[in-house]
C-alpha cells in the first residue's frame, strides 16, 4: 500500500510503502478512485490557522493531530473487503465491488452529539484524513460501512469533492434559505464557490453575486451561472454589490474566510441579514461591535455537514443532475505538486488525485 503522509509541518509530503490493512472489527477496505484536494488540507499540511490581532497561531498539534498522517477527506473508493463484525445489515445497498463516497467527519462515535447524527459537532473529533489516515493513498479503510455511500453511477472523480465542499456548501446554504428569493452574496470562486453556485440553482434560489480577487476564478464562476461577479480588491466593491444586487443584501456567505472578505460581507448586508462564516483563510474579526446590533446582523459558523445533509447532497445531485465543478486529475504521485498549486492559488475547481 502505497500513501503520501505528512511527516513533518511546512515539508513536502513523504512517500511511504507499507502492508495494505486487513478490515478488522467493522472496518471496510476501500481502494480509493479518487481524492480531493482541499483548501482544508493547506492548514493541516501548514500545522495551523492565523487567529490575526497578534494572537499566536491556532496549532493542529495542540488540538490533537498527530504526525505522520495520510491526509485526504474527500474520497471515493472501491469496496474491497469487509471486515469480520460487519453484518447484512450493516452494509445496506452495499457490496463488494461497489464505488462509494466516504463520509469523513467523525466524532467520538458514542456521546450525545454523534447519536444524534450530528458527528461533525463532535467534541472529540477524529475525522478522516485530518485526525487518522484518510485517502492519500491507494487503499483506505473506513471505520464502519454506515459511512460509505452508493454513487450508484455517479462519476468518483468529479463526486469525491462531494465529502467537503459539497455538503460544507449545502449545509451552508441551507443556513440562508430563507433568503433564496433574493440574489445572495458569495465570497470564493473556488472549489467552494463554484460548488455553491451549482447547489444554489438546484435548491430553487436566485442566484448569486460572487466576490473573488482573481479574475480567473471570477470567469469560472460566470460560467458557473453567477449573476454578476465583483473584484474584492476594487476600492468601489461595496457600491459595486449593492448595484448588482438592484436591492437590499440579505444573506452572505464567506467561503474565504479572512479579515478583508469578512469586513465587505458585513458591510454589504442590510438590517437583519445573515453572514455565514465558512472559510479558514485566517485572520481577526473586523467587525465594529456596536454595528452588530445597530444593523440588527447575525453571524453564524457552518463547519462541513453531517452524514444526513451529505445523504440529501447526494440525492440532489442525482435528481436535479447538477453539473460538476471543474476539476483537475493528477495522479497520486503528484499529490505534493497539488498542494503547491493550490496554495499559489493555479488551480481552478478542485484537483483530485487519481491512484
Amino acid at each position: 500500500m502505497k500513501s503520501f503522509q505528512v511527516t513533518e509541518f511546512n515539508a513536502p509530503l513523504t512517500e511511504v510503502d507499507h502492508p495494505t490493512p486487513q478490515p478488522a472489527g467493522k472496518r471496510v477496505l476501500i481502494k480509493v478512485k479518487a481524492a480531493g484536494v482541499c483548501h482544508s488540507d493547506l492548514h493541516i499540511w501548514e500545522g495551523g490557522y492565523d487567529l490575526g490581532h497578534g494572537r499566536k497561531p491556532l496549532s493542529l498539534r495542540d488540538r490533537g493531530v498527530s504526525l505522520p498522517l495520510t491526509m485526504g477527506h474527500e474520497t471515493v473508493g472501491e469496496i474491497i473487503a469487509f471486515g469480520p463484525d460487519v453484518k447484512a445489515a450493516d452494509k445496506g445497498d452495499l457490496k463488494i465491488g461497489d464505488v462509494a463516497l466516504v463520509y469523513p467527519w467523525l466524532g467520538c462515535g458514542t456521546c450525545e452529539t454523534c447519536l444524534g447524527d450530528d458527528e461533525n459537532m463532535c467534541t472529540k473529533p477524529n475525522a478522516l484524513g485530518v485526525y487518522c489516515d484518510g485517502g492519500y493513498a491507494d487503499h483506505m479503510t473506513v471505520p464502519n460501512p454506515k459511512y460509505l455511500l452508493n454513487l450508484n453511477g455517479l462519476d468518483p472523480v468529479t463526486a469525491a469533492p462531494y465529502a467537503c465542499s459539497g455538503v460544507t456548501t449545502y449545509s451552508a446554504l441551507k443556513k440562508v434559505e430563507e433568503h433564496f428569493n433574493t440574489p445572495i452574496v458569495i465570497f470564493g470562486a473556488g472549489g467552494l464557490g463554484l460548488m455553491a453556485l451549482s447547489l444554489l440553482k438546484a435548491m430553487g434560489g436566485k442566484g448569486a453575486i460572487v466576490v473573488d480577487i482573481d479574475a480567473r476564478k471570477r470567469e469560472a464562476a460566470e460560467a458557473a451561472g453567477a449573476l454578476a461577479t465583483v473584484d474584492g480588491k476594487a476600492p468601489d466593491a461595496l457600491e459595486q454589490l449593492a448595484k448588482k444586487a438592484g436591492g437590499p443584501i440579505r444573506a452572505v456567505i464567506d467561503l474565504v474566510g479572512n479579515a478583508a472578505t469578512a469586513q465587505l460581507g458585513f458591510d454589504c448586508l442590510a438590517k437583519g441579514g445573515k453572514l455565514v462564516m465558512v472559510g479558514l483563510f485566517g485572520g481577526g474579526a473586523p467587525w465594529a461591535l456596536p454595528l452588530i446590533p445597530i444593523k440588527a446582523i447575525t453571524i453564524q459558523g457552518s463547519y462541513v455537514g453531517n452524514l444526513r445533509e451529505t445523504r440529501e447532497l447526494l440525492d440532489l445531485v442525482r435528481s436535479r443532475k447538477i453539473a460538476p465543478i471543474p476539476v483537475t486529475t493528477m495522479p497520486l504521485a503528484s499529490a505534493n505538486q497539488a498542494l503547491t498549486d493550490l496554495q499559489k492559488g493555479k488551480l481552478v475547481g478542485r484537483a483530485v488525485l487519481t491512484p
